[in-house]
């Protein structure tokens, strides 16, 4: 994002409107905002040019989906070269449960968000899949109870 870039109150609007429901026709935005179409369709393409709304998608339910085990797993990389940790993240690109990825800082390098279809799967996956990469030092892995809540970061400026 530019920080030249302001959003305005019809910016705010636009975007508390469409995190409620990225599918909402820009015509309903309009009436709501009192403009035409074309002026939020001008609005969201110039948010999305500042980086400020990136994309839309349909969300798979986990649930839905038959996955009911959500885990984060920790993961320690032996970091003689920066090519175990290239290798590494490149073979955990490969596993299709993993469905996030973050490089972080502290006792491990990388933080994976997995769904797996039970506890029984989960295992077979560290086992099998996680672990057996041999540039993988240690894991640790944290599974999610209940999730409580997620949310888009809040509209501020």
């Amino acid at each position: 994002m530019s920080n030249n870039f302001q959003i305005d109150s019809m910016d705010k609007k636009i975007l508390e409107i469409l995190t409620k429901n990225a599918r909402k026709p820009y015509l309903d935005i309009a009436r709501s905002c009192k403009v035409s179409g074309a002026a939020i369709h001008q609005r969201v393409e110039r948010l999305m040019n500042a980086e400020i709304i990136s994309g839309s998608q349909f969300n798979l339910s986990h649930k839905g989906m038959g996955y009911s085990t959500c885990a984060f797993i920790g993961i320690q990389v032996n970091l003689l070269t920066t090519k175990s940790h290239e290798e590494v993240y490149r073979k955990i690109t490969q596993i299709p449960e993993i469905v996030e990825c973050h490089h972080i800082s502290g006792k491990y390098s990388l933080l994976i968000k997995i769904y797996t279809k039970d506890n029984e799967h989960l295992k077979n996956i560290i086992i099998e899949k996680i672990q057996s990469i041999q540039e993988i030092v240690s894991t640790e892995t944290f599974i999610s109870l209940q999730e409580g809540f997620i949310r888009q970061i809040p509209i501020i400026n």
